[in-house]
């Protein structure tokens, strides 16, 4: 039990908590059932607000460590707008108990990791011919079944170029709980990655809308 795990930790000392949990699908939003949207919210935000209340009463006694799996997709959707939308709701969570946590000498740090399917299996390729299968009348009706292979086609063609070396994100989380000095945040991503965030987060939403737009006709 919760009480039981607490005593425990608070005879022998507790330092650090990883939030890693998460899953990914692929979709546009009328695609996916409202099901689907309670589940990855609760997985991928829920989830790790419920383990961090758990461990917050040790890790403010023993000035810890939090950190969050995020990833640069909390800035931009590309297919996966729901795996997206848990993102940026996890970061914005992770924004306001960083600084209320700093009176207590906690350190929360977010791990930003760009494409690295190949190697976390987080999103295993996706099937056009089963979306379809499952999608609504009202969606058939409205979308093409090409139009679903296409897209298919497009976001399967991104998880393929993804990095198979995940040790990157290994370390950087490592540094997050080791480092005297961590930071924030540890946006572990390719350079064409870290440009298109850069994009989306200082440019007008307008331009970011283009580039984007621009990356989904290709």
């Amino acid at each position: 039990s919760e009480k039981c795990m607490l005593r425990h930790f608070s005879s022998i000392g507790f330092w650090g908590l990883v939030n890693n949990a998460g899953i990914s699908t692929f979709g546009e939003t009328g695609w996916l059932p409202m099901e689907k949207y309670e589940k990855f919210a609760d997985v991928n935000l829920l989830g790790s607000i419920r383990t961090t209340l758990a461990f917050l009463p040790l890790l403010r006694k023993y000035k810890g460590r939090i950190v969050f799996m995020s990833s640069i997709i909390a800035y931009f959707a590309l297919g996966n707008g729901i795996y997206s939308m848990t993102k940026a709701a996890i970061e914005k969570f992770c924004d306001a108990l960083r600084l209320e946590m700093k009176k207590f000498g906690v350190r929360v740090c977010i791990i930003q990791p760009g494409n690295y399917a190949p190697s976390t299996k987080i999103q295993p390729p996706v099937s056009a011919e089963q979306i379809w299968n499952e999608l609504s009348e009202e969606e058939k009706s409205v979308y093409s079944k090409e139009y679903v292979q296409e897209r298919a086609n497009f976001f399967n063609n991104i998880l393929s170029e993804g990095s198979t070396n995940s040790n990157e994100v290994v370390d950087a989380m490592v540094d997050a709980l080791m480092s005297p000095a961590p930071k924030a945040r540890y946006m572990v991503a390719k350079l064409k990655e870290k440009a298109l965030v850069f994009v989306c987060a200082l440019f007008p939403t307008v331009v970011m809308d283009s580039v984007l737009s621009y990356g989904l006709s290709k």
